[in-house]
């Protein structure tokens, strides 16, 4: 590696990396999995705390620090057993005295503002939990961001000056228009003074000593977004739309992060400090461009984690997804000894892109100039064109008609079916001999908002009210007739959206919410009903966003998802009873969320697969996420399902297809089937995304990529794909070709299909990365 002044614990896992060299602005270190990433931070934390026991410390808040958390908690109540010091051995610190944290000193990094510290989605409450009390430090030498105690103007709290929770900054620079914006005016200039005595603080401490932080998908560090001074101090400041976007799942929507404002402390408390060590640790592919850009790009302010450079003890910790586009990694990857052809089409489909060259237009000598097609073996004037057949072979696939099939499609969340493969499935539905089938393996009650749940309630009280949801009056409806008639909710509401009467539709939805309620609640009679409606509106509108609700509540949210699924694919007959909802028991909505369970979620998959036989499976393929999410939580559930049927069914025949939505793509060279998609299919997509998935039309929790809704969002990166393949094979490839399919093609999708025996050992090598082994 370049020569860098490790601690021994860096130094161990530097080591156990195998990379020999490295070419970026900064250090960086490259483990194995995720578990290892906080192994190793943990690791080097306490390093550094035994030679500053009385030392600064700034930790973050968020999913990455799960096993940072884990293992120090681990590490500090094993300390004298015999497994505890053979690790400390094995990262150069054995001997090392266990370190005492309570003499630390503990700065909060940043804080919505305004929110109060009581709520569990406060970073306030975060810190308080998992490091003041966790760690066992010192509340009295700590600097914590309470907004509660932040003074403002008369004494007055933040819910009398704002009310609405909406802060104006413009006031700063502008005059006062009213008496209230007065009140407002001096309060925010007491919030700034109060950040300018937060920061003094820090820096009368000799700054922070110890920093570690994640990376946000513009490159924020604490919350200093994208063009940040690059010497900015603790201040209070706006954020923008990928910080939002991100933020929108802690605070309960985008509704509300879009006019949240935050306290941060700046890029130039970071590195106030010259001796610090200041630590980023990313895991995951999602992660992997803007650390490359952070990496690999001189000081500037696009990229704020780049200002790390001017500190000699800065360092990246990563996994290998977080690292897999850096230039060392491609460097790795395009080694000649271990080639093969997808790494050909990859290099080749990169190099069209790159000169933005057709590939018949592409020549030996361009071959030959780039870097990674130049290691292409035996490469000649044939290369290209192998390319082009083997691309033209994937799309012949992806036009192959399944017929007589028993189809299983698997969603881990609602929508994700549709968003990955929906103009494949449209094919499947219109032959008539397949049997499609549709699961959905979790709840999925965190992406439907308070507000969204609160105002379908209270349409259905009015429409109680008005005695116009007829079926409560049926003598049998509470006992039993609640039960029947699932599949008239669905049709009365897509008869509705074909004529275009949303009053109709509402009632439609109405009816779907009252089914659920007595479901839930087992409500006798009308006025229970009633009742029962107006308590659950009540605690709605007394909860605080982004708070976690009560079990029935998430149960309710759930079901009107569930409604949303069965709508989407009744738009090609298929009924209710063909639309399964699993609700896998790991998915409870917490921070740190449980890992499968055997016999609470792979055995319901296992007694579908069982009882429905399929001889094709799709499901969610997503690479190396940020820690076991819910997608990667799903397909570990589906494989050991698919495992255990394996040993009493022979699945020689079986087709498993992995596909990819809005949070990753498959690169053309990864897929096997590449499945064209007409400008009918892409009106399907947005008409019946809109119309059905109700509670997301509004995109309270966007991907960071995109301000709207996901169908927009996978409408351009099919469309995108498109574009990728044009320039490898020519638009006149598409317009001129013979079937009517190719030439009515105007987006892609990308599907990688899997034997049992191939799908198994991906999951295995998925859940080493994301698990890790056992300490």
């Amino acid at each position: 590696m370049q020569h860098i002044k490790f601690s021994k614990v860096e130094q161990a896992f530097a080591n156990l990396s195998g990379i020999s060299k490295t070419t970026t602005r900064l250090p960086y270190i490259v483990t194995s999995d995720f578990p290892k990433l906080g192994l190793m931070t943990s690791l080097r934390f306490l390093e550094w705390v035994a030679e500053n026991p009385g030392g600064v410390i700034s930790l973050p808040t968020g999913k990455t620090p799960e096993y940072f958390i884990k293992y120090t908690h681990f590490l500090l109540e094993n300390w004298e057993k015999a497994q505890t010091q053979k690790m400390l051995e094995t990262y150069g610190l054995q001997g090392l005295k266990k370190p005492v944290l309570s003499g630390l000193q503990f700065v909060q990094i940043d804080e919505f503002y305004p929110i109060s510290p009581k709520q569990h989605n406060s970073f306030y409450n975060y810190v308080s939990e998992f490091y003041l009390k966790g760690f066992g430090l010192d509340p009295e030498k700590s600097l914590l961001i309470n907004s509660e105690e932040i003074p403002l103007y008369q004494g007055k709290t933040f819910a009398e000056v704002f009310p609405d929770y909406n802060i104006d900054l413009s006031l700063r620079y502008r005059e006062a228009k009213s008496a209230v914006e007065e009140i407002k005016k001096a309060s925010i200039f007491m919030i700034d003074n109060w950040c300018s005595d937060y920061e003094q603080k820090i820096r009368d401490k000799g700054g922070i000593g110890f920093f570690l932080g994640g990376i946000g998908p513009d490159g924020h560090i604490a919350f200093n977004t994208r063009g940040s001074d690059l010497y900015s101090s603790t201040r209070l400041t706006q954020t923008n739309f990928e910080t939002q976007a991100v933020s929108a799942g802690d605070l309960g929507g985008i509704e509300i992060s879009r006019n949240r404002l935050v306290i941060t402390i700046g890029l130039g408390t970071i590195t106030y400090n010259p001796s610090a060590v200041a630590i980023i640790f990313a895991a995951g592919e999602a992660k992997a461009d803007i650390v490359k850009a952070s990496l690999e790009n001189d000081i500037n302010n696009v990229y704020p984690a780049t200002v790390l450079q001017k500190l000699e003890n800065s360092r990246f910790y990563l996994t290998t997804g977080a690292a897999c586009r850096l230039n060392d990694s491609v460097e790795r990857y395009y080694n000649p000894a271990d080639w093969n052809h997808e790494k050909t089409e990859r290099a080749v489909i990169d190099l069209c892109t790159k000169l933005n060259k057709y590939g018949h237009h592409i020549t030996a000598e361009d071959l030959k100039n780039d870097p990674w097609c130049s290691r292409i073996p035996g490469l000649n004037e044939n290369t290209v064109s192998s390319v082009i057949e083997s691309i033209k072979s994937k799309l012949n696939r992806g036009m192959e008609k399944d017929e007589n099939e028993v189809i299983y499609h698997t969603g881990p969340h609602h929508d994700d079916i549709m968003l990955g493969i929906m103009p494949y499935t449209n094919r499947q539905l219109r032959t008539l001999s397949n049997d499609v089938h549709f699961a959905v393996m979790t709840s999925g009650f965190t992406a439907v908002t308070n507000h969204f749940l609160s105002g379908v309630i209270q349409q259905t009280l009015e429409l109680l009210e008005r005695e116009e949801i007829q079926m409560i009056f049926y003598p049998d409806f509470f006992k039993q007739g609640y039960a029947f008639k699932w599949d008239k909710d669905v049709y009365h509401f897509l008869d509705n959206v074909a004529q275009n009467n949303d009053y109709e539709k509402t009632r439609g939805l109405c009816h779907r919410l009252v089914r659920s309620v007595v479901v839930i609640w087992e409500v006798k009679d009308r006025y229970e009903l009633k009742k029962v409606l107006t308590d659950v509106n009540r605690a709605l509108q007394d909860s605080y966003d982004g708070s976690k609700n009560p079990p029935e509540i998430q149960k309710l949210k759930g079901m009107l998802r569930e409604f949303e699924e069965e709508l989407v694919w009744a738009y090609y007959g298929v009924q209710v009873k063909n639309v399964h909802h699993l609700r896998l028991g790991f998915y409870k909505g917490e921070i740190f969320t449980e890992n499968p369970e055997k016999d609470r979620d792979m055995l319901p998959i296992l007694e579908q697969l069982r009882k429905i036989k399929p001889g094709i499976i799709s499901l969610a393929l997503d690479p190396e996420g940020s820690g076991p999410d819910t997608h990667y939580k799903v397909l570990q559930a589906i494989a050991g399902a698919v495992q255990e049927w394996s040993k009493e069914t022979d699945l020689s025949e079986l087709r498993i297809l992995g596909y990819r939505n809005v949070w990753y793509r498959f690169h053309p060279a990864e897929a096997d089937l590449i499945v064209p998609v007409s400008l009918n299919s892409l009106a399907v997509l947005e008409k019946s995304f809109k119309e059905s998935y109700l509670s997301q039309v509004n995109a309270s929790f966007p991907s960071f990529e995109y301000d709207g809704p996901f169908s927009e969002l996978t409408h351009k990166t099919w469309v995108k794909q498109l574009k990728q393949i044009q320039l490898l094979l020519g638009k006149n490839f598409f317009y001129e070709h013979d079937k009517a399919i190719v030439r009515a093609t105007h987006g892609l999708v990308y599907i990688k299909e899997m034997n049992v025996e191939q799908f198994v050992s991906i999951a295995k090598e998925l859940r080493k990365l994301s698990e890790g082994t056992p300490v």
